[in-house]
């Protein structure tokens, strides 16, 4: 299956109390490289959350967002300012004592004044923490892994487009050379009756000329390992691995066996088809790069 390096995937759940929400956006990059946004309280689920996302993803620059709030007073502990509320205790009972005024002091009264009272978050139980959130980051991951199978089939689809047409070709640019010496034959024949005019031609330095112009514009090998490039190249797509450097690598193999073939040619038409052939490869090339 053929996995694209951009993807984005979102899950959200109510778990023991909380509001848990992951997300996971990627772009491409030559290695994984992760980097995650988490509240403070929850570091150490750094280390657990990056080996969740290495499990399913080789390739690509993946951010993980973690978001948790609480939604019941489970997590939540309410706590007494001691000093601070028996300060206002003392200074209230003074203030009636010196103006005769009753002493009707309450504790909801004390309680009313100013960081009396504080709210502070419960200690997590972190294993019941974790359990929560890998449930909602496997989610996360199975939407984000998903985005990026639909668009590595877009990817897989439009590459193989591509090979078709590198195929033709190649074809055609072996049919365009196959009588290139034949051809350069003639033109070297009708040269020499030119400048030679009734003088015999040497029969056997032509068969020389036209051997080594033979030798030096010969793309056989070329095309050949071209269509072997082509054949690998589907067999790749077809793997159920990341693919991509294995692609990468291929695409420069075809892009070097055109590049030869367009430094031997010396036939105008057989130079056009290379530009297109080059053309079609660079494309590819371009796909390439968004492949896991």
């Amino acid at each position: 299956m053929v996995l694209s390096m951009t993807g984005y995937g979102r899950a959200g759940a109510l778990l023991h109390g909380r509001d848990i929400k992951v997300e996971l956006r990627s772009v491409n990059a030559r290695f994984l490289e992760y980097s995650d946004r988490l509240p403070r309280s929850c570091a150490f689920l750094q280390d657990k959350l990056k080996k969740l996302v290495a499990a399913r993803v080789s390739r690509g620059k993946v951010e993980l967002n973690l978001s948790i709030q609480a939604v019941t007073a489970a997590d939540t502990v309410v706590t007494v300012n001691w000093p601070l509320a028996q300060g206002y205790r003392d200074a209230l009972r003074d203030l009636a004592q010196r103006m005769e005024l009753p002493d009707d002091l309450t504790a909801g009264m004390v309680a009313r004044f100013p960081d009396v009272l504080a709210q502070t978050a419960a200690p997590a139980n972190e294993d019941e923490l974790w359990q929560d959130v890998q449930t909602v980051a496997q989610q996360a991951l199975d939407a984000f892994v998903a985005m990026r199978a639909a668009e590595g089939e877009k990817l897989r689809a439009d590459v193989e487009n591509r090979l078709a047409a590198v195929e033709t070709l190649v074809g055609q640019i072996e049919q365009q050379s196959a009588g290139r010496v034949q051809a350069y034959s003639e033109k070297l024949y009708a040269r020499l009756q030119e400048l030679l005019g009734d003088r015999s031609i040497d029969e056997g330095r032509l068969v020389t000329e036209a051997a080594i112009f033979a030798d030096k514009t010969a793309i056989d090998e070329e095309t050949v390992r071209l269509h072997s490039h082509v054949a690998q190249y589907r067999e790749i797509l077809a793997l159920d691995e990341p693919i991509g450097r294995k692609l990468d690598f291929l695409t420069q193999e075809l892009n070097r066996e055109a590049n030869t073939i367009g430094s031997k040619c010396q036939d105008v038409a057989v130079t056009r088809l290379v530009v297109e052939l080059k053309s079609e490869i660079e494309k590819i090339r371009e796909q390439i790069q968004n492949i896991e």
